[in-house]
């Protein structure tokens, strides 16, 4: 049950750092989700969860951000 609930707070979490990242930079969620999945910044939060949660989302946002221009993302 614990399993359950953390995986689904990980999703939670994973959709509304997609969500903010979206509104950041004028993007649909689809295409959000598809920009942050191709420039493994879904990977780096799905990683490293158990700190990126403590952080504001507007932290998160911006370590995606980070991740995806190491990747080759042009945002």
């Amino acid at each position: 049950m614990f399993q359950n609930s953390l995986s689904n707070n990980k999703i939670s979490y994973t959709v509304a750092c997609v969500s903010n990242f979206a509104a950041t930079y004028r993007l649909s969620k689809k295409d959000a989700f598809s920009y942050l999945y191709n420039n493994k910044a879904i990977a780096f939060l799905k990683e490293h969860y158990d700190i990126e949660h403590t952080l504001s989302i507007a932290d998160a946002v911006e370590d995606m951000a980070e991740i995806c221009r190491q990747n080759g993302g042009t945002l």
